[in-house]
Parts: structure tokens; sequence; C-alpha cells
């Protein structure tokens, strides 16, 4: 399959450029980049050179509809949008990474993110979490990659609210993240002086990721579900951390919850549950597309603990859009991922 990555220079296209060169079944047939269009991937980041061998060029969906037969969207909010109607417009097959087609309803996008980039295509996108819609997925020309927080936080808790075991108000979810989330821009909180040592909350109970949450976990509840979300940024670079407090309906002991847990992922090739009373750690994950869940049981005060950890820029964004793109192609689900964590 020919891919071309779109919006190839920040972080998700860099580490979508790294996984697909290793990929068995694909060929990166083009990488874009409005701000380095006409270098070469090589020279401006030289870990790639002498290993994609290809320059920039700017995001032109009729030309990239002749070469491609797919393509990763690795673009903000609003901009990826237009592309993604381009290139479907040509026949391409996209898994977008931004936020453009996650949501169903149209008054709670604009209510986040303003208008819309591509009405017309709002509502066909596939929610690209393959733990929950896989053989969505599979039939799907549009998918929508999770977000990396609600990732971490709806594949440890979606089983105890299908298994209907608590309580659907009052969760509490505490996430953190590496500043590799926020992207390739100038701020003064992303600055080496300000985060080192450094870790803070931000955008507490006010994160676009939120209403992402309650969307999939109501769905998963066949009810409403709401959650104070809270996110945190880490002095790292890489991971992410979610701890999320969920109360029980009856008295549930933690082999019950471990069981509930267990059970659910048993089958899933990146779902990996950790020993008894073992946390996840960002070190037992970092570069790889593997989610470690547990879960503890505070039997005393009726609350299971759910704990997750991911690499938010692969299973958290472009090794899930190398997933679903297995998925969608027919392709083995883990072609390009089996790549082993960094260690250290």
């Amino acid at each position: 399959m020919r891919i071309a990555v779109v919006g190839a220079s920040g972080y998700t296209g860099l580490e979508s450029l790294r996984i697909l060169h290793r990929h068995p079944n694909c060929e990166i047939v083009a990488a874009t980049s409005e701000q380095r269009a006409g270098q070469p991937v090589g020279d401006a980041f030289p870990a790639f050179r002498g290993v994609i061998d290809l320059d920039f060029e700017n995001a032109n969906p009729e030309a990239l509809a002749t070469r491609a037969d797919a393509a990763i969207l690795c673009l903000p909010h609003a901009t990826a949008a237009p592309i993604a109607a381009g290139l479907r417009k040509g026949g391409v097959r996209v898994v977008d990474l931004s936020a453009d087609f996650r949501f169903s309803d149209p008054a709670l996008y604009e209510a986040w993110y303003g208008p819309h980039g591509a009405p017309e295509l709002f509502g066909q996108g596939v929610y690209g979490l393959p733990e929950l819609y896989r053989e969505e997925i599979r039939n799907a020309d549009l998918v929508a990659a999770a977000g990396c927080y609600p990732t971490s936080v709806l594949i440890p808790m979606v089983p105890f609210l299908r298994a209907g075991v608590v309580h659907t108000e009052g969760i509490h979810i505490d996430s953190k993240s590496g500043v590799s989330g926020a992207g390739r821009k100038l701020a003064d909180t992303y600055l080496m002086a300000e985060m080192d040592g450094n870790a803070m909350a931000y955008a507490v109970t006010a994160h676009r990721h939120g209403p992402e949450i309650e969307q999939e976990a109501s769905l998963a509840a066949g009810s409403e579900v709401r959650v104070s979300f809270v996110p945190h940024l880490l002095p790292t670079v890489r991971g992410m951390l979610s701890t999320i407090y969920l109360r029980t309906k009856q008295p549930l002991g933690e082999d019950q919850a471990r069981a509930i847990l267990a059970e659910a992922w048993a089958d899933e090739p990146f779902v990996r549950m950790l020993p008894a009373g073992e946390a996840p750690q960002i070190n037992s994950v970092r570069g790889s597309n593997f989610c470690d869940v547990n879960v503890i049981a505070d039997e005393r005060n009726g609350t299971l603990v759910v704990l997750a950890a991911i690499d938010n820029l692969v299973k958290g964004a472009s090794g899930q859009g190398v997933q679903c793109l297995n998925l969608m192609a027919g392709f083995e689900e883990t072609a390009g991922l089996g790549e082993a964590p960094f260690a250290p």
C-alpha cells in the first residue's frame, strides 16, 4: 500500500514515518510539510538521513490522490478536515490523527473546536480505537484515531462500565503526559528551563479530550457518563499515565475486578495486564504500541483505582493510526508495530 504522511514534520508525523518505514506492506510515497516543502526529510531531521529518501512537499490532495492509496493525517484540528475531504474525493483512504472526525454531535465539536472544516463528511469517520471498534474500522474509508488521553482512559475503564459494576457519575480521572503531547510549538511553558524538575496541572476540567472520553464512555455504559478530567504536564518527552477512580455499585474484591479487566482484553495484541499490585510505568511502554493496565480495589472506600500507561506518540497517536490502517487494508493488525519498548 502506498502511503502519504500529511503533516510529516510534526512529532506525530515523524513518528508515523518511523513506524511506516519498517512496515512490511507499506511504501511511503509522500511526506508533506508546508513549512519545509522542498527540503529533504533527512536534511531537516538528521535522524532520517539515509532512512527516508523523500523531500517534503506541500499538501495537495488532488496530486497526492494520484500516488497514494491511503494517508495518515498528522495535522491540527480544523486543518485536517479539508485535506481529508480532498483525499476522500480522490478515493484515498484516510486515518486522521486530529479530533476533526471523532465526534458524533456537530454541536459538541463546534463548542470545543469551532466550525468544522468539512461538514459534508462530519459523522462519517469511525472512531479509531481498535479495542472498541475493530470490525467497524475494517470496513471504513475514514477513521478518526482516538486521542491520546482518551486511549489511556477508555481501555482500562470501559470493561467496568460494560460490566455495569461501577457508577457512571463521580468518575475522577488524573492523567499525566510528556511535553510532546503539546506538539512542536514555541511557548514558555515548554522550555527546558521551565519544565526541568517541574510538573503542573493544566486545562483543569476544561480539556478538549474530556467530552471525547464522555462520548465513548457513555456508549460503552449504555447511559450518560460524566467525568472530572484533570491532565498534567510531566518533565519528560514521551509517555502518558492515567489513573481513574471508579465507585463500585456493590462490594467488589480485587480478584473480581482483575478478572473483569483481564477477560475484556485477553486477546488484544497491544493491551498488557500487569501482575497484581504492579503499577504501569512510562518506561515500560515508551517507543511501543502497548497499553499496560491494572486495577487495584480500595474496598474500604468502595473504589476501584484503574491504571494505564501508553506512549502518547505511539499508541496515543501514530501507532494507533497504523494499527487502524492495518485493519482497513486487511494486513496483520500488528504489522509494523512489533517494536519492543525502549529499554532504558
